[in-house]
């Protein structure tokens, strides 16, 4: 994940989560999009114990909004 840095590199990201929920689902915690938004929030909310527990800095200029808006038009994107 560290590896990107571009739009490009997201939707790539996305896909290959997509192609890998559709191929593999048994290896998903979170099968049902009630229980994946649920685990998003939640590990949102203990991040910082993440980035320290696995040396990496802890994440300060995220910009949460682009997120939101993200999550919110997908749920009515065509």
């Amino acid at each position: 994940m560290d590896a990107i840095k571009t739009k490009d590199d997201f939707i790539n990201f996305v896909h290959s989560l997509q192609s890998g929920l559709n191929a593999k689902p048994s290896q998903w915690e979170n099968h049902t999009l009630d229980s994946y938004l649920g685990a998003i929030a939640s590990w949102v909310r203990d991040m910082n114990g993440y980035y320290e527990n696995t040396g990496k800095p802890v994440p300060e200029d995220v910009n949460w909004s682009v997120f939101a808006d993200i999550l919110k038009a997908a749920s009515i994107y065509e």
